[in-house]
């Protein structure tokens, strides 16, 4: 599949049923294209399965929580409607994109109480989220954008309106020929990179920011595991700025990133080294057993 995302062939799971793809269309005055107020989960399916599916699905709810809305869906009928998806789409391997957001209806204005919540799945397929820097490394700058506080924002709702400050910070690292950029909070520690989170290793221990003000991933919290069941020592906790000098190895996770190594942030340099090699190679053997 190619080309732009609003022209191509195929069918998407619209408020309970498969409609055209380029038929999948909300109304100008939807409340979440003006307030915001949407929510989404990015999956990545492997030989026809999602990986861990029903985590996914039970933090699109729980997003739509934090966002005073509720999907008018259970856990069970959005896996359902997934399998669908996949199905129709005839894709053993696929990105799976489910989101949930205020319509249109009788407000529009900041409040949207009286507005329908209305949700769609699409598939396709996508490859390596960082190209070929998951061989090579990935270029990181460094945003000139923190993660706010938690009492400034719901942070750990995987919410579209979170997402601002990461499309401008990905924009201005594209324009300086990187990959991506690493954001601090608002404290000044090390947070995340604008769609990934991040860990370092140090004489052969892993280290990596805690998730106090920002999302928890679902595939960091796997590689965690990973690392644990491998006796490898992890450190969630506070990373200061002047420790990335003497970090040694890094890399990224997310559903879209998968496990990919950094080579450098900024003025840093990091090798890829074989433990990340092994994580990301483990991380691939994982989500296709």
């Amino acid at each position: 599949m190619a080309g732009a995302y609003d022209d191509r062939d195929g069918m998407i799971w619209m408020d309970g049923e498969m409609v055209n793809w380029r038929d999948a269309n909300v109304h100008i005055l939807t409340h979440a294209m003006h307030y915001a107020s949407s929510v989404f989960e990015g999956e990545r399916a492997y030989n026809g399965k999602i990986f861990e599916s029903v985590k996914h699905s039970e933090r699109l709810k729980k997003s739509a929580e934090y966002i005073d809305f509720e999907i008018p869906y259970t856990v069970e009928e959005i896996e359902a409607a997934k399998e669908r998806v996949l199905k129709t789409s005839g894709l053993s391997d696929a990105y799976v994109r489910a989101i949930a957001w205020r319509g249109a209806g009788e407000d529009m204005g900041v409040a949207s109480a009286k507005n329908p919540v209305r949700m769609a799945i699409a598939a396709w397929e996508w490859g390596a989220y960082y190209g070929d820097a998951k061989m090579k490394g990935a270029k990181l700058d460094i945003s000139q954008w923190k993660r706010p506080s938690p009492e400034t924002i719901p942070c750990h709702a995987k919410a579209a309106g979170l997402y601002m400050i990461c499309t401008m910070s990905k924009h201005a690292a594209e324009a300086k020929g990187c990959s991506d950029a690493m954001m601090f909070d608002y404290r000044g520690y090390v947070a995340e990179a604008t769609g990934a989170n991040i860990f370092f290793v140090k004489d052969g221990e892993v280290h990596t920011p805690k998730p106090d003000c920002f999302l928890n991933g679902i595939t960091r919290q796997t590689v965690i595991g990973m690392l644990q069941d491998r006796q490898i020592k992890v450190h969630e906790r506070h990373i200061e700025p002047g420790e990335l000098e003497g970090f040694e190895q890094c890399w990224l996770t997310g559903t879209a990133a998968e496990v990919t190594p950094v080579g450098t942030i900024g003025d840093y340099n990091f090798e890829v080294g074989s433990l990340t090699r092994d994580v990301a190679q483990s991380y691939e053997t994982l989500v296709r057993s």
